[in-house]
């Protein structure tokens, strides 16, 4: 026998086992069958001869359909507010459960499970419908958890419900009305236009205000949500309380107060923050920007958060993330799992996450029998056991309270909780779109339907709440004040687009062309060098280590002994010189605590207990923290966050790694529409860095190339910075760079794998104390007198050239490294190409096929000169996949390459 659910027709051995079972040991049983017996005292209290009463077996059969409601009771409920609900069975008809209807005014203890005492069997059910089967139906059964589970049951049950009051019902009444009378006024203004209107939903405005004014009583200091088009204009005006007038400067399609440069964004995409005041305490509301690329900003907003929590909050319950989802776009965008999948992870946390689905019932076009092959569209919230409320977004009160009861819920337990809210959409998936086409019967049922203020309205006046004339003046009111911002909206000659995070990067400029002429200096000096090395390669003297590892860290002493520095030495000289100079350094990706290609070991552990060292968070008492964390494997999700976390701490250095350069195209939605676009639509820079090994070495196609050409050609109006180095010590500064200049620009680092343990790929502490970044190197072996050919290249194939070119003996070739690609150090690579007086022949020299890697980009931006390329042939896939057609290519490769050099060298 099952003894945590046992459900059917119970019998007197049955129950006898199972409250064996609980005298054994009462946490053996369900909590449902615990609490029953706890509270029934069983026959040995109560009934004489200590023997099952005659009605006890019934007592089992009403405890099941306790528990069927509780399971099943959201299958039953009145939440659509426009479609008939489809059938479900068995259902819970008492006879279901072994019961009839000579029962229905027999009285059981049963009631005491649900908090209203010995009760008849129509009472119970009455009470269960009423708290299952309404405007609102909840899925919590299949939490693990007993706290949990328990305080469901008693929010649900036991009439803890949120109440409002005369003044509460007025106050949602008039949000209701702000929401519907915007969208009206909208609709009569700007006719056919695309504002993607809440109509339908409106409900999601008045909870949400609920939801903010709960949250400042409950101590959270800020809010930060993410939401795609649906109902955003009017989430920003009526809840952001974003400028009305600009609003309708934007619907006018004004030009933005920028220079010509800048591209700005639909006003349904863009972001706010705001400082409201609620019941004298200060609240601060942020809706992050974002694209149509639906749920992709949802990663975003959890980096957001997070960043705020480890920055300054220091606590989970000040910050609350609100995801705004839709029904099509949950149920079917890969992303939304691999963020929910986030939520308990150490490096990715944020407390938990309020998701509110606006239900419309159709995507687009798409209705929702053939959206998703779940029952409801919130089922993945089930993968991480988390509550589900479904709730009818025609009842505004229903909505109310489960906005109320899922924020205290997460500031409770700091886990996630969903809200299907199900409403329905006025139009089409815009105002110009005939829905008709594709769901004539949904439509005609919603023409003749009264939206949720006319609902809420119409209950308020029969209740006594207000009356006709109180509605009357909320109209009038609210439509005059409209007028005016309409009216004053035609003086505005140009339209703003602020950066939503202003408060944060106010003491930031803007990156301009004439700053990435030359880097800044970011050397440290040597005796710094020493003193931190020294402390980041020592391991504890009292930890049991793997050899292994204690070789590696000796082998960084050995380096800095004989100032011959590897590549990842110097990388964590970056990270050691930045944290002690007050900067946090925070890196996430797949397997950076060791690094896919074992160069880093920022993270050692000890051998007996896994304790975790991390010897860059030991160098000194005021020191920044590293926080680094191998994530998930999810690139989309983890990029999105990452991103996100660059965005609220301009101050740190933020770095994603790719395991392989390869596998970043799983994030190209976040690449495409945020990276390297953000500042340009939405004026937020990032300072993000992303690391993607990158190189030919014969692994085949998906462990060769990052697709550098990808980037190049996104890159424009200096949106970013892309750097394939060839230097340890280069790469030092160039993560140190990031950091100190003014200004923030993302940073793509085509990162190596051969050359991090190449004899010749080291550099001196000299090289790490003096100068900066250098975004061209020229020649070490002095040929600007004789060299006829200047061969152009980056990265590890500089060195595999190099190889080559000594062991033909060619020594009239210099090869003059382009270390960063963009922005293009254009004057540098004309100066330095100005001293080889003899040069007969520029070439551009690449690993990469002739229409990938940099070739075309180098041809667009250098016309100016005749430049001849060297790359294998054009191809359809990046690499070989076996090794002996990479080595012949490579040799084809060199033999083009080096027809340049002429007669060799005697």
């Amino acid at each position: 026998m099952d003894k945590v659910s046992y459900i059917g027709n119970a019998d007197v051995n049955a129950i006898d086992e199972l409250y064996n079972s609980f005298k054994k040991d009462p946490e053996s049983v369900d909590i449902g069958w615990k609490k029953f017996f706890e509270g029934f005292e069983f026959a040995q209290t109560n009934y004489e001869g200590g023997g099952v009463p005659e009605n006890f077996q019934k007592e089992f059969k009403v405890i099941n359909l306790i528990e069927g409601y509780r399971s099943r009771g959201h299958l039953f409920t009145k939440t659509n507010p426009v479609r008939e609900r489809r059938k479900y069975s068995p259902t819970l008809a008492i006879e279901n459960f072994g019961l009839s209807e000579e029962d229905w005014n027999t009285e059981f203890e049963a009631g005491n499970e649900i908090g209203i005492g010995r009760a008849t069997l129509r009472a119970i059910v009455d009470h269960l419908e009423e708290a299952y089967c309404e405007s609102i139906g909840i899925e919590f059964h299949y939490i693990r958890d007993p706290e949990r589970k328990a305080w469901f049951m008693n929010k649900i049950e036991l009439d803890n419900r949120p109440k409002f009051s005369i003044d509460d019902k007025k106050d949602i009444y008039q949000k209701l009305s702000e929401a519907t009378l915007f969208e009206q006024f909208l609709q009569r203004k700007f006719v056919g236009q695309k504002r993607f209107s809440v109509e339908g939903g409106e409900a999601l405005i008045a909870g949400l205000d609920r939801l903010v004014r709960k949250g400042a009583s409950l101590g959270v200091e800020e809010f930060v949500m993410g939401m795609a088009h649906r109902g955003r204009l009017n989430t920003l005006v009526n809840i952001f309380d974003k400028d009305v007038e600009e609003l309708f400067g934007e619907f006018e399609g004004k030009e933005f107060d920028d220079d010509d440069s800048f591209d700005g964004d639909v006003k349904y995409h863009l972001g706010q923050t705001r400082h409201i005041e609620v019941d004298g305490k200060k609240v601060q509301l942020t809706l992050a920007p974002n694209p149509s690329h639906l749920e992709a900003v949802d990663p975003v907003v959890e980096g957001i958060v997070r960043a705020k929590i480890d920055d300054y909050l220091k606590d989970e319950n000040k910050i609350v993330p609100i995801l705004v989802h839709g029904d099509a776009a949950i149920a079917a965008q890969g992303v939304v799992y691999e963020v929910i999948q986030m939520a308990q992870l150490q490096g990715y946390r944020t407390g938990g996450t309020i998701h509110i689905v606006v239900n419309n019932q159709v995507g687009f076009t798409t209705n929702y029998l053939d959206a998703r092959s779940s029952t409801y569209c919130t089922d993945i919230g089930k993968t991480t056991l988390s509550p589900v409320f479904h709730v009818n977004g025609d009842d505004v009160e229903a909505v109310a309270q489960t906005f109320l009861i899922a924020l205290e819920y997460r500031q409770q337990f700091n886990r996630d909780i969903f809200i299907d809210l199900l409403c329905y959409r006025k139009y089409g998936h815009n105002e110009g779109d005939e829905p008709k086409f594709t769901q004539p019967k949904l439509y005609k049922a919603i023409a003749t339907h009264p939206n949720p203020r006319e609902i809420y309205e119409a209950k308020l006046i029969q209740q006594g709440t207000i009356d006709q004339a109180h509605a009357d003046a909320v109209s009038t009111n609210l439509n005059t004040r409209l007028e005016t911002y309409f009216e004053a909206a035609k003086k505005q000659e140009k339209v703003n687009v602020t950066n939503f995070l202003g408060d944060l990067w106010k003491d930031f400029s803007r990156g301009k062309e004439e700053d990435f002429e030359y880097s800044p200096v970011t050397g440290v000096p040597e005796k710094r060098l020493l003193e931190l090395g020294k402390k980041l390669a020592t391991l504890p003297d009292d930890k049991k280590i793997f050899r292994k590892v204690q070789k590696l860290f000796q082998d960084r002493l050995n380096m800095l002994e004989h100032d011959n520095l590897d590549w990842g030495m110097a990388e964590m000289l970056a990270y050691a010189t930045l944290l002690v100079e007050g900067h946090p350094v925070r890196i996430s990706g797949q397997d950076v605590e060791r690094g896919t290609f074992s160069h880093r070991h920022a993270v050692v552990k000890t051998e007996d207990d896994e304790e975790e060292i991390i010897t860059l968070n030991l160098l000194e008492k005021e020191q920044a923290e590293l926080s680094i964390y191998n994530s998930l494997l999810s690139e989309y999700g983890v990029l999105g966050f990452d991103y996100g976390y660059s965005l609220a701490q301009p101050n740190g250095l933020t770095i994603w790694e790719a395991q392989f350069g390869d596998f970043m195209n799983g994030a190209q939605i976040m690449i495409d529409q945020f990276i390297s676009a953000g500042e340009d639509k939405w004026n937020i820079p990032s300072g993000l860095v992303m690391l993607l090994p990158h190189g030919y070495e014969g692994q085949g196609a998906e462990h060769s190339s990052a697709r550098l050409e990808r980037y190049l050609q996104s890159c424009g109006d200096l949106n970013m910075q892309i750097v394939n180095a060839t230097t340890p010590g280069n790469h030092f500064h160039a993560l140190r760079r990031q950091v100190k200049r003014n200004f923030r620009k993302p940073l793509v680092v085509f990162s190596p794998k051969m050359i991090l343990r190449y004899p010749k790929a080291v550099s001196s502490l000299k090289e790490l104390a003096e100068g900066g970044f250098q975004e061209v190197i020229d020649d070490p072996k002095g040929l600007h007198k004789t060299a006829t050919t200047v061969v152009l290249c980056s990265g590890k194939a500089y060195y595999d050239f190099m190889e080559e070119a000594e062991s033909r003996g060619v020594d009239n070739m210099a090869f003059v490294r382009v270390e960063q690609l963009y922005p293009l150090p254009k004057n540098q690579i004309d100066a330095i190409l100005a001293k080889y007086k003899k040069a007969e022949n520029i070439v551009w020299a690449q690993e990469e096929p002739e229409n990938m890697g940099a070739w075309t980009f180098m041809a667009m931006n250098m016309r100016h000169i005749d430049l001849k390329c060297v790359s294998i042939p054009a191809s359809a896939a990046p690499a070989a996949g076996a090794k002996e057609i990479h080595l012949r290519r490579v040799k084809k490769l060199y033999e083009n390459l080096f027809q340049y050099a002429g007669e060799p060298a005697k």
